[in-house]
């Protein structure tokens, strides 16, 4: 049977007399150790990031916020280039193509654009049905044309939805219009639709213009608690009375609206140091003040339906208390773990420095004897036996020494230790990883 320690210190000691594999282990040590360093003040040189960012069209509110974050992420080493797009599902496109890195969009959108990632929530934006005096409640909008916003656009989207879910079918029961916001700010008010939906943060340029200008009113709609519960994108929102005229009159009175999150996404190849800098400087409260808007990060996981950005992990990992009771228990297994390293490696050192000590020949099974003793015992043989003889004649043998029971130990040596101590580094370590 293999003695399993004689074997290990074996192979320690060949180990210890092998000078090349010294020096080779030694410049593998030294290479990954300097390849180390390098990456970690790679780390901590400051960068400077260029990324693009759409917040739809330039006369929405998204778009102000997008102006708002871009100067404000000058300051944090990032440069965020502003693109307008024909819609967030032309925004998304882009994303998941790579032709843009970030862009706003509203949630209860198509979801299959496999590279495209969620990165934060912010407060719901509010659906405007703006209305002409003569429609009062959902059920007058049968036989009206309805404005749901470009083709690509999130209102649209939206607002078929809402009617759907209400009895109301395009083509049977309203005639559904595409028209940009630019292009209901420049038509003649004889042309402009019956109804008109909008998706922004309150109070909306577009909307304030349609009240004060061309006489619109706002819809309410008392059902979105119900509508909820159907569709998951949905909130229940308020529309302050007189949000958007005193005289007359705009609201009369707090209506309920439907709410939509708003969700910052972004292309899943940026960089997740660039994604966090944007969502601290997003919640930050340089953005929140100038928006108008609370804008708070306990939000921040409300998704749209996409995988979550490595850069909004990094965030809440940042944001994590330094010392938390798991990693208390890390630190205290590490600590063990160190102790046994500095252990093995003293044993390690003062075996390897120690003189090679040859091995014992074998004592042979014939003990030897002195010549002396042999002609002396030759002497007593021949003399004859006198069991009468005094004292004088012959001088007794000193007693024997008895021997000892137990031998005393041997110690164990360099090469053993340095053994048990390996053993225990690798427990430390297999704690370690459990832990």
């Amino acid at each position: 049977m293999i003695d399993l320690e004689k074997f290990a210190a074996d192979k320690i000691e060949q180990f210890r007399r092998n000078r090349d594999l010294h020096k080779k282990i030694l410049a593998c040590v030294l290479i990954a150790l300097l390849g180390l360093a390098g990456k970690f003040i790679y780390d901590l040189v400051p960068r400077h990031y260029d990324l693009s960012l759409s917040g739809g069209s330039m006369l929405g509110n998204r778009h102000h916020l997008a102006k708002i974050l871009s100067d404000e992420a000058q300051t944090n080493n990032l440069s965020l280039k502003i693109v307008p797009t024909d819609g967030a599902l032309d925004a998304l496109e882009k994303v998941d193509a790579g032709k843009l890195d970030l862009a706003f969009i509203q949630s209860g959108l198509d979801t299959s654009f496999p590279n495209v990632r969620h990165v934060a929530t912010i407060s719901p934006e509010l659906i405007h049905f703006l209305v002409k005096p003569n429609i009062k409640g959902i059920e007058d909008i049968r036989g009206k044309t309805v404005n749901m916003g470009e083709p690509e656009g999130a209102e649209r989207i939206l607002a078929k939805q809402i009617l759907d879910i209400s009895g109301l079918r395009d083509g049977e029961n309203y005639v559904e219009t595409n028209y940009s916001e630019r292009d209901l700010i420049g038509m003649r008010p004889e042309r402009l639709p019956d109804v008109i939906v909008l998706v922004s943060y309150t109070p909306s340029d577009v909307a304030e213009f349609l009240v004060k200008e061309r006489g619109y009113d706002l819809l309410e709609m008392s059902f979105p608690p119900s509508l909820a519960i159907r569709l998951g994108w949905v909130a229940d929102a308020t529309i302050l009375g007189y949000m958007y005229s005193i005289v007359p009159p705009v609201p009369t009175r707090d209506i309920h609206v439907v709410g939509v999150n708003l969700h910052l996404v972004a292309n899943k190849n940026i960089d997740a140091r660039s994604v966090a800098k944007v969502i601290e400087t997003l919640y930050g409260t340089r953005v929140t003040s100038r928006f108008g808007h609370n804008l708070s990060d306990s939000t921040i996981m409300l998704q749209a339906g996409y995988p979550v950005s490595e850069g909004t992990e990094l965030y809440l990992a940042q944001k994590e208390p330094l010392l938390t009771q798991a990693a208390i228990d890390k630190i205290k297994t590490l600590a063990g773990l160190i102790m046994t390293l500095v252990s093995t490696l003293a044993i390690a050192i003062k075996w390897y420095t120690a003189p090679h000590e040859p091995s014992e020949p074998p004592e042979s099974e014939t003990p030897q004897t002195d010549p002396s003793d042999s002609a002396h015992s030759i002497e007593e043989n021949a003399a004859p036996s006198n069991p009468s003889a005094s004292p004088a004649q012959g001088a007794e043998s000193p007693p024997a020494k008895p021997k000892s029971d137990s031998e005393p130990k041997k110690e164990k040596s360099h090469g053993a230790a340095l053994v048990d101590s390996v053993g225990n580094l690798a427990y430390q370590v297999d704690k370690l990883n459990r832990g």
